[in-house]
């Protein structure tokens, strides 16, 4: 469900399960997980490229998966936060194609890209606290640094949606165009065209230390973790899924 190609240096990460909005389910978590772990020493790996389908980007977690193992283990050893433990360790580039809905992880994971194309239709929304729940991915300390307080506090706090434009506007998104994922390809073989140890290290200098972001990730994950149980959190869902059903 996350199906994965190479050309010419950049490997396209694809979320596969269209009938679905792409929804993540921990399967789909472990193979991103994977896919980031080993990058950063992959020689044939230059840049990577990350899209869904037309309409779909992704609808962030599925919920109904994510709450058949998240009471199991504990929150460190889910396949969720260990994909965001490789994510905030990321060396390579990385490009987003945004087309459709973009939701919850669909959101905070455009702010660890380093360039992001957006088709006009892109929606994207994280309701977090709508669930009883708290911003993941590190998306509480990138998000004020990409758009300031303001416009993170209306994304991550009040769950409102972001057009393409807006997102542009705020700084999420590069830029907006018709057909995504043709731009954002494109982008990401110039970027994989270009001296690779060069790339590396300009890009680690713009993104500094990330250690900062790294022990965001993981106090994310513990007050996610925390509020689980959280009885406006446990309304929320109830909500939630019998809206699902029906």
């Amino acid at each position: 469900m996350i199906s994965q190609s190479l050309e010419s240096g950049v490997r396209i990460l694809r979320f596969d399960r269209p009938e679905k909005k792409n929804a993540l389910t921990g399967e789909m978590y472990t193979a991103l997980a994977e896919a980031f772990e080993t990058v950063n020493d992959d020689e044939s790996v230059r840049c990577q490229l990350i899209c869904g389908h037309p309409g779909a980007f992704t609808g962030g977690n599925d919920i109904s998966d994510f709450l058949s193992y998240a009471g199991k283990v504990e929150m460190s050893e889910t396949p969720v936060v260990r994909f965001l433990r490789a994510l905030a360790r990321n060396e390579k580039p990385l490009v987003a194609a945004v087309d459709g809905v973009a939701i919850g992880i669909g959101t905070t994971l455009l702010m660890h890209c380093d360039m992001v194309f957006a088709a006009p239709n892109a929606i994207i929304r994280s309701p977090f606290v709508d669930l009883g729940l708290v911003p993941e991915a590190g998306s509480s300390l990138l998000g004020p640094m990409l758009m300031g307080h303001a416009r993170a506090f209306e994304l991550l706090c009040l769950g409102k949606t972001f057009s393409a434009e807006k997102a542009e506007k705020a700084g999420l998104v590069n830029e907006v165009v018709d057909d995504a994922e043709a731009v954002a390809k494109a982008c990401a073989l110039e970027i994989a065209a270009k001296p690779s140890e060069a790339m590396r290290l300009s890009r680690k200098l713009l993104w500094g230390d990330t250690k900062p972001l790294e022990q965001r990730v993981e106090e994310e994950a513990e007050i996610f973790a925390s509020r689980l149980t959280a009885p406006e959190t446990i309304a929320a869902f109830q909500a939630f899924m019998t809206k699902k059903a029906k």
